[in-house]
């Protein structure tokens, strides 16, 4: 069992996007290719917190957001991304280093403002037309350089001759950013929300420059330059009255502390959440240090009181339970997250945490069975490689080798381990299967050959 202050940390790195292709970064340019290999983590709070915030904008926007198409990026960095699909990308230094809901929300309306505004696909036709690969690896090491505090120089030893189709591209991005800020500015006025948030970050992040020691020129980055904006931000605070305010204050303020209680050093975590704050957030803070510093039944202690306090709050039966597990109480275990799956019965992640205390109880076959049916149902709103592996596991308790069997290739398939997934697909053929099962083999199979097709 991997330790609950892990668990945070699920998904690894996400496929490998090719960042020119997604949209415009708020704030910085990624620092390489490399940069483009993103670490997520998976929170069912911090998620459904980002969905609720972004909502209202794509509603103004008439776009589409689906609460699976949010993700939450491992990164420090003041950052946030859009890529295809209406997928939206929030690094955890965005929303920790964020003072309220507020500012959260500007910086999603920034990237709503790109998807609103066609931008992915706009970079992808201007690419097209940039038919020199070796020019799109300068544009991508040049990125690199620039932030190293040396980008003018070695943009220029680079690109050479390129130089003047650099400076169309980049005056090309550099539209898109003023674009997208123009429609942060209509998306949180049409939401009724104060663009005051998007100004305070963007103070931010024009005094992390300075701080840095770099330098913004017009010509080497491909965003306006960071006093332009606070000027076009600070003119919109002025137009506006709606107060910054928000109705998730409460819970921004909540998930605030569990990520810098999760990715923050405990001395850090104490030092700004003292034993003796009382608060909801920094109890809950407090319980995740304790829990990191192997203090169980100090954080067990704190969480009963949350509990107590807040009886319907499916993510303090979570953290009880992870902790329970800790410590080898199963049982108990699985009752915090079976009432954790109650309350939410939709999240994969609640899902998960009640599917793997049962299977690791050592359950009987009919368990198992039961198991499997939940597994299939969260199975059927999204694939999720961890799914396939507990779903592999259930069925193995419960005697179908060919579905289990079956589900490790989906599995091996969702982490690109192809040949381990034809091995695995070989096995399953080898079982009794019933109609059902056979047609989803046949079906996997097929999927797999156009996999091996599409990999160099």
């Amino acid at each position: 069992m991997e330790k609950a202050y892990q668990r945070l940390v699920k998904f690894g790195k996400y496929a490998k996007i090719f960042f020119i292709l997604v949209s415009a970064v708020l704030f910085f340019e990624p620092k390489s290719i490399e940069a483009a290999e993103i670490r997520l983590i998976s929170d069912e709070e911090t998620e459904q917190l980002l969905f609720h915030l972004a909502k209202p904008l794509f509603d103004a926007a008439h776009l589409k957001l689906d609460r699976n198409q949010i993700f939450i990026v491992d990164d420090p960095s003041l950052n946030a991304f859009v890529a295809d699909g209406n997928r939206l990308f929030v690094h955890t230094g965005t929303i920790i280093r964020a003072d309220n809901a507020n500012e959260l929300t500007g910086v999603i309306a920034h990237e709503t403002g790109h998807i609103m505004g066609g931008h992915i696909l706009r970079q992808k036709l201007k690419l097209r037309d940039m038919n020199q690969i070796s020019l799109i690896s300068a544009v991508l090491a040049g990125a690199s350089a620039a932030l190293s505090g040396r980008g003018d120089v070695a943009m220029a030893v680079m690109l050479g001759t390129h130089s003047s189709v650099l400076n169309h591209y980049t005056g090309y991005r550099t539209s898109e950013e003023r674009s997208a800020d123009e429609a942060a500015i209509t998306l949180l006025k049409a939401s009724r929300q104060s663009p005051a948030g998007i100004l305070n970050f963007m103070k931010k992040i024009s005094k992390e420059n300075v701080l840095s020691g770099r330098q913004e020129t017009p010509y080497f980055r491909t965003h306006p330059i960071t006093a332009e904006r606070v000027a076009f931000f600070e003119k919109a605070v002025k137009e506006t009255t709606y107060t910054t305010i928000s109705a998730y204050e409460d819970a921004f303020a909540r998930v605030k502390a569990k990520l810098r209680a999760f990715l923050l050093s405990p001395e850090q975590i104490l030092r700004e959440y003292p034993s003796e704050d009382n608060a909801i957030p920094a109890q809950y803070a407090q319980a995740i240090t304790l829990l990191k510093q192997l203090k169980f039944s100090a954080a067990l202690k704190i969480m009963d009181n949350l509990i107590h306090r807040e009886p319907n709050n499916p993510f303090f039966y979570e953290l009880r339970g992870q902790i329970l597990l800790e410590t080898g109480k199963i049982s108990a275990a699985k009752g915090d997250f079976s009432q954790a799956l109650k309350i939410l019965p939709n999240s994969h992640l609640m899902t998960m945490n009640y599917a793997q205390a049962v299977l690791e109880d050592t359950p009987s076959p009919a368990e198992a069975r039961n198991i499997a049916k939940l597994l299939e149902k969260s199975l059927r709103q999204g694939s999720n490689a961890f799914l396939w592996m507990l779903l592999s596991k259930a069925y193995g308790i419960a005697g179908n080798m060919a579905a289990a069997n079956y589900a490790a290739a989906e599995r091996s398939l969702t982490i690109g381990a192809l040949p381990t997934a034809k091995k695995q697909l070989e096995q399953a053929a080898l079982y009794p299967a019933s109609a059902q099962l056979k047609l989803k083999i046949d079906d996997l199979r097929q999927r797999l050959k156009t996999a091996e097709k599409e990999t160099p």
